[in-house]
This record gives structure tokens, sequence and C-alpha cells, in this order.
């Protein structure tokens, strides 16, 4: 390896250089989650990270280098990032797709890098922005109750020197649920944590996830986390939906009837309380991982919103066979959106499909589908 890396960041950093500051997850207990599960934190170095940053600044020269002699005269092209694909070279691979998307956003890794001694951050993004002038935007993740640690004008300084956004595990805004699932953090923190972001003038993205209370909660999960976020009006809200991955907690309370996982109808549903509750608020809401059934439910506050539940009510009001047919398409990949139904082709593959289930529950493969989600 030239460089570390983490294994996971946000599906908005698909093109972004991912620069590791933090290793792992210093709380790890959060009862949906495996990534790093079995793994110890640790904080790396100032010094480390310099030396990763040269290294990739070693890297782009090779990849200059690797250009001219396939004949692109230095420039950074698809062929050239799809040739060192090719060669199986990931990181170089990695740092050639970076640029080739113009290596202007960074993400700091791991899972709460926004914990790290402010003075350290501010190094680490200054000497990032000395060696890459190109670099526009640096964001990170951040659990709310680090967030706190710092005061507002530690969080405008490391806006004033790059940080750009902070993406926060919100989860939730209903206290039952946050402590049923062990987030270490309260609906009345995530508040003030976000407000102290917005009023930094960081960006904030908060992630909530759909179908995180179960049928024991799930009005009150919605409800709740709807005031969370009126109090908050982050600049996005980001939807995931619950999986039962393999290592996580909560497998065995389902397994055990403990908790009582929602049908994907009862999923839809639930979104539907939750955007009807967002209220006063100029956030985006964006549906951007293919875990969500309702990809195509995205928009801005308050214009979007009626447009938005349209499309939830869309899919209600389908008759069950075709709630079915289109649930079993999009965990399959053949649809992403419901408009997709309409492809006579596409739809008949699916009835097929599902003919072809015989004797097997063909909710259970839709389900098992859908935890192959990443």
């Amino acid at each position: 390896m030239y460089f570390e890396q983490g294994p996971i960041r946000p599906p908005s950093e698909a093109s972004s250089l991912l620069l590791r500051v933090t290793r792992n997850c210093p709380w790890n207990r959060c009862g949906f989650c495996a990534t790093y599960k079995g793994k110890k934190f640790s904080r790396r170095t100032v010094d480390e990270i310099k030396k990763d940053i040269d290294q990739v600044v070693d890297l782009a020269g090779r990849i200059g280098e690797y250009s001219l002699q396939q004949g692109h005269g230095g420039e950074i092209t698809r062929q050239v990032v799809m040739g060192l694909h090719v060669k199986g070279d990931w990181q170089m691979f990695h740092v050639a797709y970076w640029l080739y998307h113009g290596g202007y956003s960074v993400f700091l890794q791991d899972a709460n890098s926004i914990m790290v001694k402010t003075e350290d951050l501010v190094e680490i993004i200054a000497y990032l922005k000395q060696k890459f002038p190109s670099v526009k935007r640096i964001t990170s993740y951040g659990r709310s109750n680090s967030i706190l640690r710092k005061s507002v004008q530690e969080l405008k300084q490391l806006h004033a020197v790059g940080l750009s956004r902070i993406h926060v595990g919100l989860e939730s805004g209903s206290d039952d649920v946050l402590k049923y699932i062990d987030k270490g953090v309260t609906a009345a923190q995530h508040i003030e944590a976000g407000q102290r972001v917005v009023e930094s003038g960081l960006s904030l993205s908060e992630y909530v996830i759909l179908g995180m209370g179960g049928k024991r909660w799930t009005k009150e999960h919605a409800v709740k986390t709807a005031e969370v976020l009126n109090s908050i009006n982050p600049d996005f809200i980001r939807l995931r939906t619950l999986s039962m991955r393999r290592g996580i907690a909560m497998i065995e309370k389902v397994q055990s009837g403990e908790f009582e996982l929602l049908h994907e109808d009862e999923v839809v549903r639930e979104e539907k309380v939750l955007i009807s509750g967002l209220k006063d608020i100029t956030s985006y809401l964006a549906s951007d991982h293919s875990l969500n059934l309702l990809q195509e439910v995205e928009g801005k506050f308050p214009v979007d919103k009626n447009k938005m539940l349209a499309v939830i009510d869309k899919y209600l009001s389908l008759p069950d066979a075709e709630r079915l047919n289109f649930r079993l398409g999009k965990r399959s990949n053949i649809y992403l959106q419901l408009s997709d139904m309409e492809d006579q082709e596409k739809y008949n593959y699916v009835q097929d499909a599902l003919l072809e289930t015989g004797e097997k529950n063909p909710e259970d493969i839709i389900e098992y589908l859908k935890n192959q989600c990443l």
C-alpha cells in the first residue's frame, strides 16, 4: 500500500480522495452496524497523515508519467483511469479516478475524524490544500457528542481553513430508539450538535435510518426524528433503510422476536410520516442508497415536499400484486424507480421471476436481496 485507507465513505463522496485520519470507530457499539466490529480504534499522528498526503502527490506524478507512456500527453483521461484499473493497481486507480473528477473533494476517514484536536485538523487540512490547491471540499464523519466537544468558534476555524461538511449519523430522533440501538447520544445532544455545525457555516448532512424503530416505535421514530430535524434544519437529510447484514448485534434480537422488523410497505408508510412532519426547513432530502425502496423520493424543502409525498402515495396506491412486482424488481436491480414498471419487457421479466419462485415465499427472497445491498 502507498497510503492508508479505511473501509467506507458516504455515497456522496464517491469521487473523493479517501484520506485516513483515524482508524475505525471510537464508539463501535451501535446495534445496527458491523463495519468496525472486532477492530480497535486509534488516532493517526499528524506526521503519518502528512506522509500519506506526500504519497498521494507522488502517485499523482506517477499517473502523469503513465499517461505520457500511454500517449495521452500527461492528461488524466478515462483511458488512463481504466488502464490503471485493468492493471489492478488500486491506489493508483483511486488517485487517478479522483484526479479525473477534478481532484477537488477529499473525505477524511474513518468513522469520527471530527474528534481529532482542532489544531491537528487545521494543520492536516492546511497541508493538504498546500499540496493540492485544486481541493475545494473537505468532509468528515462526526458523532454528535464529539461535535459537542468543540465550540462554535473551533468549528468556524475548521471551516475557515477548508473543512466543508460534516456527515452525522442521526439515525433517529427518538430517545427510546437511540437507547435501544446503543447509539450513545440523545435527541437533545443531536439537536445541540447540529445547531452548532449550522451556526459555524459548515454544511451538515444528517443520516436517518428508516425502520430503525421496528414495529414498536415506528410512529415515534418518524415523528420524533422529524422534530429533531426541524430543530436543526441541516443542509442535507440522507435516508437509509435498516437491513440485517451479517455481524450486526440486532440480528439476535430479531431472531428472538424481541425486535420486529417492518415490512417494506410499512417502511414506506413510516417514510411518509417522517416527510409529512418536516416543516419550516430548507433541507435537501436525498435517498442516495440502494437500500431505499423509493430512491426517487428526493428534493428540496419546502418546494418539493408534495412531489416527494406523491411518489410515496403512488406506490402505496398500487394493488398488492403490483407492489410485490416492484419490490422484487427493485431488489433485483431491474427497476430503479416506479416508472420502470411501465417498461413491459422489464415488468414481464419480473412477473416470470415471481412465477418461478414456486413454493418459496417471494417476501423472503426480497428480504434476502435487500440485505445484500452495501
